[in-house]
């Protein structure tokens, strides 16, 4: 009896803590990259046991959420920023600060904010991605134009002159409302509020002014008529047949135009996406890790959090990937990244300048839940923004319209 109780104490001690840890549609071409991983953190961890499942993006918040009711949830998710700021307000996922403590300090100081909802930390920062400018040598050249803009107005000016030159439109600006071109990223791009104190405030006179430099480049045939129905695809598409004279991508959308257009990519330079106002990089789109509300060992969660997102761990991510950023300081500076900052190949190129520039990124977006109807609300500001931009009406006059039309929707929420 003696033995058989010692046997089975072993047993119980021996007993692993189950750590599981869903992605987001990883599977199958990431598989060996979480298996190893889950693999190492398991054995650094003798009593901890990391296991991954990988799901398409649209079952992991049902999942979750049946997950949660059932008193079960998995130790980490994988979400967007959008996503975290609305499960924490639900108050369906944990705050991490006391888990982070100064770990923190590894992350880049935007990716925390990203996160970050009254005053608490909601997520591990994972990747991100930030947007470059790839713009055509011949047609810079041909413009009179020596060297890339350093800050947003100068773009605009640049943009203005190359279609004079060329006699085609230069830019293509995210307009298009399939596309995610919702007016307001160009707002927190500058830096300027879109909600305050339950308010709509989007119509002040720098409101209006960044909507009119839209419209003037409308005018001056400077941007294409079809822009509010250009999607990415062909943005490429007339970058490569050198029908506009620069593209607003991510790095991974060269190796179309290097594949594609090789006489394009051989003119091809690029440059940093000017920082706004609001010291903010235009392209980031942030993903992270979440703890559950009522996952059975937040703390060891909170390890294996840490363990994903950690410098060497995102490193290799982006290696993997060859698209991605790390959210973490030091990952952002390796030579993977910075080798090719003097490199003449367009690719190489811009792997360097858009990790310098990762610092800067944010996630464009307001946060979910804030608007009671938020497709009808967004839909009606993207026709005001459309008709000033195309001359229909004053930039002031479609502001002050949408402003009102979301005041009154918000203050009937509001009852």
């Amino acid at each position: 009896m003696i033995a058989s109780v010692l046997s089975a104490s072993s047993v119980f001690a021996t007993e692993k803590v189950n750590l599981e840890f869903w992605t987001m549609h990883m599977a199958p071409q990431f598989n060996h990259y979480f298996t190893d991983l889950a693999t190492q953190f398991n054995q650094n961890n003798p009593d901890l046991e990391a296991v991954w499942v990988d799901m398409n993006w649209d079952q992991v918040q049902p999942k979750l959420i049946a997950a949660i009711a059932a008193g079960n949830p998995p130790a980490l998710v994988n979400f967007n920023v959008p996503w975290v700021h609305d499960f924490a307000r639900q108050g369906n996922i944990l705050p991490l600060d006391e888990y982070l403590g100064t770990d923190k300090n590894l992350y880049q100081t935007n990716a925390l904010n990203d996160v970050t909802y009254k005053g608490k930390i909601y997520a591990f920062p994972w990747y991100n991605s930030v947007s470059v400018i790839a713009y055509n040598k011949s047609l810079f050249n041909k413009a009179g134009i020596k060297a890339p803009p350093k800050d947003f107005d100068e773009l605009l000016t640049q943009v203005k002159k190359i279609s004079k030159k060329t006699k085609a439109p230069a830019f293509v600006p995210k307009l298009s409302a399939e596309s995610g071109g919702s007016f307001i990223n160009w707002f927190c791009y500058a830096g300027l509020p879109v909600i305050e104190n339950g308010k709509a405030v989007f119509n002040s006179p720098k409101h209006i002014a960044l909507l009119q430099k839209f419209a003037d480049l409308y005018k001056a045939g400077a941007i294409p008529k079809n822009v509010f129905k250009m999607e990415f695809e062909q943005e490429i598409t007339s970058y490569n047949t050198q029908r506009i004279a620069m593209m607003t991508t991510a790095p991974q959308a060269l190796k179309r135009t290097q594949t594609d257009s090789k006489a394009i990519y051989a003119k091809t330079a690029i440059a940093a996406f000017p920082i706004s106002e609001g010291k903010i990089a235009f392209g980031g789109w942030m993903m992270d890790y979440v703890i559950p509300t009522g996952t059975k060992s937040p703390a060891d969660a909170a390890k294996l959090g840490k363990f994903l997102t950690s410098d060497a761990a995102q490193l290799a991510f982006s290696k993997e990937t060859g698209t991605t950023f790390p959210s973490t300081k030091q990952a952002a500076t390796d030579s993977y990244f910075m080798s090719g900052a003097k490199s003449r190949d367009p690719i190489e190129k811009s792997r360097a300048i858009a990790a310098l520039s990762i610092g800067n990124a944010k996630t464009l977006t307001l946060e979910p839940g804030i608007l009671p109807d938020e497709t009808t609300m967004q839909r009606m500001l993207q026709n005001e923004v459309q008709a000033a931009i195309t001359g229909q009406k004053s930039a002031k006059a479609a502001l002050d319209a949408a402003v009102k039309d979301w005041n009154n929707k918000l203050s009937k929420s509001s009852l």
